[in-house]
């Protein structure tokens, strides 16, 4: 390369390096700016739900004085709908500022802001946490079927279980940054992977012997056969999220979950079967624990630890299960009854 060339080529870079310089400086401006609005957004909306708490409960006041008409009782029912309302509105603003870490992901990641600022990075990590899910229940699967119909050696079964262990723990650790920027998975539905931790860290501790083998097989089986299920419902809620967001009734950070939720209610009658089949297994293993706990031979911890975490699946996705069913079946007969009612009149 000539001089005259190579001191063009520099001279261009030297323009950059200086454009650069100043896109860096707006850029730390508009970050202080940022961190500013969002500081005075949350002190904000701190203020507000003060405001908001004294004022329902003002409200509260004025609604037990038995001396008012027609127009004060429907002014008191109008701010107590504004005041839910802002509520709601508090919490979609909430998902876009910074917070502390809840208990859990404090333990695990310390103080680390773990909230996305932007639409696109929240649906990007909602989107790879779903592949994740898909992905691992068909590793799982796979590792199940060859252990339970190829393999049988003490070492695989460790890392079936050691990689079940990981999985859930991932799965929670997940989840708690999701809910933090918005996601409405709650209840049971986070209760259970929890608990399925503890089962899965519990199962990899339990020493080989004669009992173990006697359980293996059955423990096994019943992973393929949740897989499986689980496989049915990532494509079958992953359709029902599609539609429901194109019809603008879920929010964008709604997730597949494993278990049965209101909004798939819609085009269930395939995949109801499969959950409760699903939901007594865990009650079958759990009776065949107790039984073995009860054997003379039987000396591992292990055994009722296990029985006793597989009842608590049961009970909490059966009953969960069951009243979100028993309740879309009372507003599908209450929706009937108000059509006839209609007609009638």
């Amino acid at each position: 390369m000539s001089l005259p060339a190579f001191q063009t080529e520099w001279e261009e870079t030297d323009n950059e390096y200086q454009q650069l310089q100043e896109t860096d400086k707006v850029y730390k401006q508009k970050l202080e700016e940022l961190t500013n609005l969002q500081a005075a957004c949350s002190a904000t909306i701190t203020k507000q739900r003060k405001s908001m708490k004294d004022l329902r409960s003002s409200l509260n006041s004025c609604a037990q004085q038995t001396c008012r008409d027609e127009k004060d009782a429907k002014l008191m029912e109008d701010i107590q709908t504004q005041i839910d309302h802002k509520e709601n509105v508090f919490v979609d603003m909430e998902a876009y500022l910074p917070k502390s870490n809840g208990l859990y992901l404090k333990l695990v990641l310390g103080n680390v802001n773990v909230t996305l600022l932007s639409d696109q990075a929240k649906f990007a990590y909602k989107e790879e946490y779903e592949k994740f899910k898909l992905y691992m229940t068909m590793i799982l699967m796979f590792l199940a079927i060859t252990c339970l119909f190829f393999i049988n050696f003490r070492v695989t079964d460790e890392i079936f279980n050691f990689l079940l262990v990981w999985y859930y723990c991932t799965l929670t650790i997940r989840e708690s940054i999701l809910r933090s920027n918005g996601s409405r998975i709650k209840g049971w539905w986070v209760i259970q992977h929890y608990v399925s931790t503890v089962l899965s860290g519990v199962m990899l501790t339990w020493p080989e012997g004669q009992t173990y083998q006697r359980f293996r097989s059955q423990f096994l089986a019943f992973h393929i056969y949740q897989n499986f299920v689980q496989f049915l419902q990532y494509y079958y809620q992953s359709g029902c999220l599609y539609r429901l967001r194109a019809l603008g009734e879920r929010n964008q950070m709604d997730l597949t979950v494993e278990g049965f939720q209101s909004w798939m209610w819609r085009g269930l009658s395939f995949l109801l079967p499969f959950l409760f089949f699903g939901h007594l297994c865990h009650l079958y293993i759990s009776a065949t624990l107790f039984r073995m706990a009860r054997d003379e031979d039987c000396k591992e911890w292990q055994v009722y630890m296990l029985a006793l975490g597989f009842f608590v699946l049961f009970l909490g996705n059966f009953l969960t299960t069951l009243r979100v069913v028993h309740q879309k079946l009372t507003q599908k007969l209450e929706e009937v009854a108000r059509k006839l009612a209609q007609k009638l009149d």
